[in-house]
């Protein structure tokens, strides 16, 4: 075949494949099966006269009008797997939402565990005189006894910065422990959000029976809402854990028990961080007496509310 002949023969094939190309990648939603079939066989054809005029008629304009085509051709429909995003900024907007929002059922059926202690608890400090000392201790119920709240020794004690950091290291632990309970079956996890449901409402009890509840709330509105919160949506994850290594699924329970783990240790990593932050506003804001109860309210409403607008994140539509 000479030049002119394969030229005329299959420009208006390329004139085609340019077209449909150019047409998918201005509305590539709008591309249905069948076109992108007929695209791909066109650009095999294209790549097949490309090595042909390559081979027999080199540095014509045929050549180099298919040497581009081939290139756009591969640039619009064979992409390379893009590599994993593995930043800070990846994990925060897309691992850590999809993590929390698989756990949601856990995370109600936990927060509804904890109410229950709560409320239990608070009966239980309210009617129980030596459920005070038994929680509290003696100094603390003393101090209750003279118009004073063990939450002061923060402020008058201890210095903010070695305060903060011991805080913000012991509700580390206690999410940890909620978290790592999972591994027992969820048993764990349930007890941690139990117990910690029943302390709370044990000591607003007792502070109660004082008349000091309302001095022990202004002290926790900062900080508060924000540690119950992560510690519960870290014992959800431990909870979620649990429940695939006892409850069977339709795939194979490696599978299901791999997947949770992972997005567990999203949610503990997506947590982790904001407890360093709740260490100094337990440290500094909480203890203060000059902050009005507004403001430490606002805060602490402010801190669970941008906890759960990162971590619910934007679903994928």
């Amino acid at each position: 075949m000479d030049y002119a002949r394969f030229a005329r023969l299959r420009g208006p094939i390329w004139e085609s494949f340019a077209r449909d190309l150019a047409e998918a990648k201005a509305r590539p939603k709008a591309l249905d099966y069948e076109a992108l079939e007929n695209l791909a066989f066109h650009y095999r054809q294209v790549l097949h006269d490309h090595a042909l005029a390559v081979t027999r008629y080199p540095g014509t304009a045929a050549a180099k009008r298919l040497a581009r085509l081939a290139l756009a051709g591969t640039n619009g429909l064979v992409r390379a797997p893009t590599p994993p995003n593995r930043g800070l900024r990846h994990f925060f907007v897309r691992r850590f939402p999809e993590a929390f929002r698989a756990q949601a059922k856990h995370l109600i059926a936990v927060v509804a565990l904890f109410a229950v202690g709560a409320a239990f608890g608070f009966r239980l400090g309210a009617v129980q005189p030596g459920a005070g000392i038994s929680i509290l201790g003696p100094e603390s119920i003393e101090g209750l006894e003279q118009g004073r709240l063990w939450t002061e020794s923060l402020v008058s004690v201890i210095p903010p910065s070695v305060s903060a950091s011991t805080i913000a290291r012991n509700n580390m632990s206690v999410a940890l422990m909620g978290w790592a309970g999972g591994a027992l079956a969820g048993l764990g996890s349930v007890y941690v959000v139990a117990l910690n449901g029943v302390l709370l409402g044990a000591v607003f009890g007792v502070t109660s029976r004082y008349a000091m509840a309302g001095l022990l709330l202004e002290f926790v509105v900062a900080h508060g809402p924000l540690e119950i919160g992560l510690i519960l949506v870290t014992a959800a994850a431990g909870l979620r854990l649990g429940q695939t290594l006892v409850v069977a699924s339709d795939g194979p329970r490696r599978e299901g028990v791999t997947s949770a783990a992972v997005q567990a240790l999203a949610v503990l990593g997506g947590c982790l961080p904001w407890f360093v932050l709740l260490g100094i506003v337990e440290a500094t804001v909480s203890p203060a007496p000059t902050l009005p109860f507004v403001v430490k309210a606002t805060l602490g409403v402010s801190l669970l509310g941008a906890f759960l607008a990162l971590a619910w994140g934007r679903p994928e539509v």
